[in-house]
């Protein structure tokens, strides 16, 4: 099985680092679609520059709408999977092929990524908030995810095609999972590595914690 498989970067301000990631994933032979969310500071004409199709948002919408826009371009075209990965270089590019080569042999749906192998140099608060999002989505899907809060990860377009997604902000990670495994998907698990430099998280530690708990609590009861 030879999958067609395409990159997709969800970028907000990402001026710094967008080209390098895009070069370095073109440089082993996939096509990058990068979302570029309202950026100021010329991150898409850099993306474009670097081999990457560009889609852009005017104003900034959020990672969700940014990657159900990525999604659906994707899924429009000939790929059988696609791979979603941060702007910021805190995904080494070189674990692309932990996700072929699983998906090439054991052919799961949905393949996360998972750093807790590696935990220690995780920054405390982001590895007891992932944690406990792990456990309580592992729970609703009655499968053990190690790494729920990675969003580098590899999704079948088939996938795509048959759940409904809604989230506009960061829970759609969460949202893609849950989803899948209602619908009966298989979702593994691949370790990665992740990279910690000076970017900032993007991500309210407080606010999008419970963000994502009232999503989850809300998924427990539906059907």
């Amino acid at each position: 099985m030879n999958s067609k498989i395409c990159i997709l970067i969800p970028a907000h301000n990402e001026a710094r680092t967008i080209a390098d990631v895009v070069t370095s994933v073109k440089g082993m032979g996939f096509d990058v679609v990068v979302v570029d969310d309202g950026s100021s500071d010329g991150c898409g004409r850099l993306a474009a520059q670097a081999g990457a199709t560009l889609l852009v948002n005017f104003k900034n919408q959020g990672k969700g709408f940014s990657l159900q826009r990525g999604f659906d371009y994707i899924i429009s075209r000939d790929y059988d999977a696609l791979i979603t990965m941060d702007a910021d270089g805190q995904h080494a590019v070189s674990d692309l092929n932990n996700f072929v080569r699983l998906l090439e042999t054991e052919g799961p749906d949905v393949i996360c990524g998972n750093r807790m192998n590696d935990h220690h140099k995780m920054p405390l608060v982001r590895r007891m908030t992932n944690r406990i999002m792990s456990a309580l989505i592992s729970l609703v899907c009655r499968q053990r995810i190690h790494d729920t809060q990675c969003g580098y990860r590899l999704i079948r377009c088939d996938v795509l095609r048959h759940v409904q997604l809604s989230s506009s902000a960061f829970e759609i990670e969460s949202e893609v999972i849950i989803k899948a495994s209602k619908k009966k998907y298989r979702i593994a698990s691949v370790p990665v590595q992740t990279i910690y430099g000076a970017e900032v998280s993007k991500i309210n530690p407080f606010f999008d914690t419970v963000r994502f708990i009232v999503y989850i609590v809300r998924e427990m009861f539906v059907r």
